[in-house]
């Protein structure tokens, strides 16, 4: 294997490189903190990666338990306006800073097309908990990104359209939680402002349940919130709106169990992402498998260099 050392009092930390990701990512994590610099000049970011990150990771001091949530679901049912929404709705408690639709999505391919390519990160908190929350691409030609993204979650946020259903993405998106190990899902039935019948949302809320019975999570006691992400964005219909976000955070909060971290271990964090940041330099990004790394440490990158 290659590799390149940078070593620090005799202790010797570990950032596994990209090379067989997949393989690897998935797991407990550990507390994140700031992500260390590797060494040499990588590809320039894309605006929409490098611009979240170095906005979302300088906003929080980590002092609650720390979760890795992200959305999932069928293209154009709503997951992008839902983090947006998320964001929106505990920024007016003081506990996230607002990113508006299009700063999420802001990549040229991504406007032009209106959807999500990349997956993109947001930051915020609740009264228990320290969010990182990952925006996955619902788009079937960009399953690989979706799967970069679930693999970093320690619990996911299924998005699904009420006017739709359960779509094809849908289902591959749970059967690939399930596979890359994502222990619990929450689910947010979007849009329900265009569904005048009621029976027509319990239906869907039924073939949701059989769905996700079907691919071994437990159907009958995921919670299912109703509501409209875009009432939540634009400020109206509180009830399904604002009141519905707050009620599916609140569920995030009670149903998603605290993850397991393994810090008496050696750092070891497989690379997600190299990214240059403006006055930072080269910066990677990851989920933290184990251990702890704090600013300032020295750590060993696994990959760039052929050793013996």
């Amino acid at each position: 294997m290659a590799a390149a050392a940078v070593l620090r009092g005799g202790s010797r930390r570990v950032l596994a490189y990209p090379a067989l990701r997949a393989a690897v990512i998935s797991g407990p994590a550990a507390l994140p903190d700031v992500p260390a610099a590797a060494g040499p000049q990588p590809p320039p970011p894309s605006p929409l990666a490098a611009g979240l990150w170095a906005r979302s990771m300088a906003t929080f001091t980590r002092t609650k338990p720390h979760v890795n949530v992200g959305t999932i679901g069928h293209v154009d049912h709503g997951k992008t306006t839902l983090t947006a929404a998320i964001t929106k709705v505990l920024a007016e408690a003081g506990s996230a800073k607002a990113v508006a639709f299009d700063e999420i999505d802001k990549a040229p391919e991504e406007k032009a097309r209106g959807i999500t390519i990349s997956t993109a990160h947001v930051e915020y908190e609740t009264a228990k908990r320290h969010y990182a929350h990952v925006d996955c691409p619902g788009h079937a030609d960009y399953v690989k990104n979706m799967i970069t993204g679930a693999a970093q979650m320690d619990g996911g946020i299924l998005v699904v359209s009420a006017p739709d259903g359960p779509m094809p993405q849908t289902k591959e998106h749970i059967l690939l939680a399930r596979q890359v190990g994502v222990p619990s899902l929450v689910c947010f039935l979007n849009k329900v402002d265009a569904v005048e019948d009621e029976e027509l949302l319990e239906l869907v809320e039924m073939e949701l349940r059989e769905l996700l019975s079907f691919y071994k999570f437990p159907g009958d006691d995921i919670p299912i919130i109703r509501g409209s992400a875009l009432s939540a964005l634009n400020g109206t219909n509180e009830e399904i709106g604002k009141n519905a976000i707050l009620k599916l955070m609140d569920a995030v909060d009670s149903y998603i169990p605290d993850p397991v971290r393994v810090l008496d271990k050696s750092f070891l964090m497989p690379i997600e992402g190299i990214f240059s940041i403006q006055g930072r330099g080269t910066v990677v990004t990851g989920r933290i498998e184990q251990g702890v790394i704090k600013t300032g440490e020295d750590v060993e990158v696994i990959g760039l260099t052929e050793v013996s």
